[in-house]
């Protein structure tokens, strides 16, 4: 706030603070050194933040991992797909997730979005012959049509994976996401719902896919039984698999444990904060807010909106130079250069099908971070300054 009294513009990039309650444990870890989450016999603090993160989804196993990208591609890995195997991902999602694709020696298939951020289910059901699964992208907290998918893809007989790496939280019918296909894959780097920096978190119910999963993220030798009720299954796996090591080290889950009993109340005020800004913005005649599915219970930490009618590619450059004016950045995901959640940018994929109504939907989509940690004041600062911004660009 200003010396008169006025809100400035508020800073929306600064992730998440990391609560005291990690700092002793992070103390007691570095005066130690004991950084390796399979140095202990147990009760590492890697271990621990899989026991309360299971608990806290209601999922019987979780491997915590470097990232939610190896995450997912542990999880692509432990469901034993052929060499090319086809897997269906959004053409709306992040560059990370057709990488882990690739890596797992699998190709990606993409399917169209439409202008409301969802899968478009006419084009999955017309991809989903010859697919071997699926992996679905809740892009930005937004969740597709899961009962339709699932019914798809289980008469299909194709297991589902959920990159959940925006929707620690959210629910659809009152089921939390991340626990509705065979995997659910977490992130918490910083501009996530948790702020670990780096890490991810993949859950699963299925024990031969845990036990494959843990083997090949690093557990040599016989790491494997510090982590409980999969014995039998690891002991088989064992050497059988190769070691990718993408663990998880103690300083990371430490970091993060103190910040799962807060989800809750973040989740809450996400979208509180959320609504706020999107109610002003419905209110103008330039923006919309495409609204939730039915049974879709949001956890966002950010918001995107459309520019609503017939805007050309100059004005909606103009409009991110007039937000920026006014101290907010908005980024339109199909104009930001060389943007990674733009699937025409995806050039390690070689000739990438063309998605229509995917790529018109990106070049009005606009997207910006709302961090919990604001205040009603600086959301209706942010409110304000991007209708006000669409204004001045429509008149």
């Amino acid at each position: 706030m200003a010396p008169d009294g006025q809100i400035l513009a508020p800073n929306v990039y600064d992730a998440e603070a990391i609560p005291d309650a990690a700092r002793a444990e992070i103390d007691r870890l570095l005066t130690s050194g004991d950084l390796f989450r399979y140095t202990a016999p147990k009760d590492a603090p890697v271990a621990l933040l899989e026991a309360e993160f299971a608990e806290l989804m209601g999922s019987r196993f979780a491997l915590a991992v470097s990232s939610c990208s190896a995450a997912l591609f542990l999880s692509l890995k432990a469901l034993d797909l052929p060499r090319g195997a086809r897997v269906l991902i959004p053409a709306f999602t992040f560059a990370a997730v057709p990488s882990s694709v690739v890596h797992a020696d699998c190709v990606p298939v993409l399917v169209e979005v439409g202008e409301n951020y969802r899968v478009d289910m006419e084009d999955f059901a017309a991809k989903l012959p010859g697919a071997d699964a699926v992996l679905i992208s809740h892009m930005r907290g937004h969740t597709s049509d899961m009962d339709a998918i699932m019914a798809l893809a289980d008469a299909a007989g194709l297991p589902v994976i959920e990159d959940a790496a925006h929707s620690l939280g959210t629910e659809w019918h009152g089921r939390k996401i991340g626990t509705i296909g065979k995997v659910g894959c977490f992130s918490f780097q910083s501009y996530k719902m948790v702020n670990a920096g780096e890490g991810g978190i993949m859950i699963t119910d299925d024990p031969e896919v845990a036990a494959r999963a843990i083997i090949m993220s690093g557990a040599y030798e016989e790491n494997w039984k510090k982590h409980p009720g999969l014995a039998n299954s690891c002991a088989h796996w064992q050497n059988k698999l190769p070691l990718y090591n993408l663990r998880m080290q103690n300083l990371s889950a430490a970091v993060i444990r103190p910040q799962l009993p807060l989800v809750a109340e973040r989740v809450e005020k996400g979208r509180a904060n959320h609504d706020r800004v999107a109610e002003r913005l419905n209110a103008s005649p330039w923006l919309t807010v495409p609204e939730p599915l039915g049974p879709e219970l949001r956890a966002p930490d950010s918001i995107q909106f459309n520019l609503k009618g017939d805007w050309s590619d100059d004005e909606a450059r103009a409009y991110q130079r007039a937000t920026k004016a006014r101290g907010i950045s908005v980024q339109v995901f199909g104009l930001s250069e060389g943007n990674a959640r733009a699937f025409w940018n995806w050039q390690f994929l070689g000739d990438v099908e063309e998605m229509p109504r995917t790529r018109a939907m990106l070049m009005r989509a606009c997207d910006v971070r709302l961090p919990t940690r604001l205040t009603e004041p600086e959301l209706d600062y942010i409110a304000e300054a991007l209708v006000s911004a669409a204004v001045e660009v429509k008149g």
